[in-house]
């Protein structure tokens, strides 16, 4: 176990460092800057533009140097804790993200803990219930959250809940506690106004993992050793829970690879629709001025998310199935 630590840690390592390289790359291939984009937004709108300003501003953030030069100065203040400066905010990267980042996590454990409590008692019932009124009905359900785009329902919710319930329309809060410390009533505001986006961001994943839960469940109960555990009279609730079940979770631990980068990154168009304040947006229009250091740091944030999940999902893949081994090699 030790040795196989070590390895995937190691390994981590040039991943990264490959990933950050591409990374910068493909934020540079676009032609320009942001300081070009900077002066194009301007002239449209008919402003005077100073090219000694606008070549010492090329010069105060390092974009007239060699493309090579601004990856290292990138890289090394990553591998300092240092995200980088914003061009279009002017502060730093990690003031920018602060308190973006701790509502994308909210709304996101929000989301995931919606899915995880919904989607697994519907899933284990409809496999154990192949074909009843219910497994139809729930199949239909699935497949309706399945097709429903976000934005859609993001907009239905919005007014039911606003028409019939008096949430205001959009964010995370009522607009007099944007501003305020946290008290009671802001957190009760926040609580209020999570329901909507943590039920549209949650119901795309909640029919998807229905579907694989009950499919992957289907599949296991008709092995030869459930067979073989239901002749010996082992009770229905502890054989589900002991051998099949078990091994259906496979798919949903190795997706915790894919789960960890959504936490930040979230939905972008649903939090676009609702203004809500998280990460996605800011991401969005990061790459579209070309502001290469808030982008940057915020793809290779992602990256080391994911690079960490899959580390996370493997390691509880090994614990939770035993047919799993961390190293190769022949068996007898």
């Amino acid at each position: 176990m030790l040795s196989y630590l070590v390895h995937r840690i190691l390994i981590m390592i040039p991943t990264l460092l490959t990933i950050s390289a591409l990374i910068f790359i493909i934020i540079q291939l676009p032609p320009g800057d942001y300081l070009e984009t900077y002066i194009a937004e301007l002239e449209s709108q008919g402003a005077n533009i100073d090219p000694e300003k606008i070549q010492f501003l090329r010069e105060q953030y390092g974009l007239d140097k060699p493309m090579i030069v601004q990856y290292a100065y990138w890289v090394g203040g990553l591998l300092q804790g240092d995200m980088g400066y914003s061009f279009e905010y002017s502060l730093p990267v990690s003031q920018i993200i602060g308190d973006k980042l701790l509502f994308t996590f909210l709304v996101a454990f929000a989301s995931v803990l919606f899915t995880y409590i919904v989607a697994f008692p519907i899933g284990v019932y409809s496999a154990t219930h192949q074909y009843s009124w219910a497994d139809y009905g729930l199949t239909l359900i699935g497949f309706l959250g399945l097709a429903t785009p976000h934005f859609l329902l993001a907009l239905v919710l919005l007014y039911v809940f606003n028409r019939y319930f008096g949430i205001s329309i959009g964010g995370l809060m009522e607009p007099e506690f944007i501003d305020q410390s946290w008290t009671f009533d802001k957190i009760l505001s926040v609580m209020q106004h999570l329901i909507v986006p943590t039920i549209v961001i949650g119901t795309a994943g909640t029919a998807g993992m229905i579907r694989r839960l009950r499919a992957n469940l289907l599949d296991e109960l008709q092995k030869q050793y459930v067979v073989t555990a239901r002749a010996k009279g082992l009770a229905p609730l502890k054989l589900l829970i002991k051998y099949p079940l078990r091994m259906s979770l496979n798919p949903f631990i190795s997706d915790i690879g894919h789960l960890l980068p959504e936490l930040v990154s979230g939905s972008v168009i649903v939090s676009v629709v609702m203004s809500l304040p998280t990460t996605g947006p800011m991401l969005l229009r990061s790459l579209q001025s070309q502001d290469m250091y808030l982008a940057g740091s915020f793809l290779m944030f992602l990256a080391m998310l994911t690079v960490i999940g899959m580390f996370v999902s493997d390691l509880a893949l090994a614990v939770l199935d035993p047919r799993i081994r961390l190293h190769g090699g022949a068996t007898k």
